[in-house]
């Protein structure tokens, strides 16, 4: 091997001094445009305004939250509801209520509904919350093979 000034590795290196099988390059398989994004799956909910407990998809908005009896139909639980507008509403009202979680019948209610990740699959949730049954059964869905 001839005399280098630098030893170390990369500087005027040729492909029989490299070892083979490492730092090979591995072939694209996109090899043009974005990459494609690997995201996990979404889904629409409602959540209460006051507990944040999932509601069922064909619950009655002039009912109450099975949970904690908070009024569905009110201005927190409004799509429109932004306290930074007039009157905390986005939709042209005429008068303020003054109550925000008590029930009313506003002509532009809304349910707010959010998009959220799915993060966790369907067969280990049990409740609407999304929490196994129990503290075993969450246990032995952290070591299932």
């Amino acid at each position: 091997m001839s005399e280098r000034k630098y030893r170390q590795r990369g500087y005027q290196d040729s492909d029989r001094d490299r070892p083979q099988g490492r730092g090979q390059p591995k072939p694209k398989t996109e090899t043009f445009g974005p990459r494609t994004p690997n995201l996990p799956g979404a889904h629409s909910v409602v959540r209460c305004a006051a507990c944040g407990t999932i509601l069922p998809l064909d619950f009655d908005p002039s009912g109450k939250c099975p949970r904690c009896g908070f009024e569905l139909h009110s201005c927190k639980q409004c799509a429109y509801f932004d306290t930074s507008a007039r009157f905390e509403c986005t939709q042209p009202i005429p008068e303020r209520i003054p109550r925000k979680d008590a029930r009313n019948f506003c002509q532009y209610y809304a349910p707010r509904t959010t998009i959220e990740r799915q993060t966790s699959p369907e067969r280990q949730t049990a409740t609407l919350t999304g929490r196994p049954v129990d503290a075993r059964q969450a246990f032995e869905n952290l070591f299932k093979k």
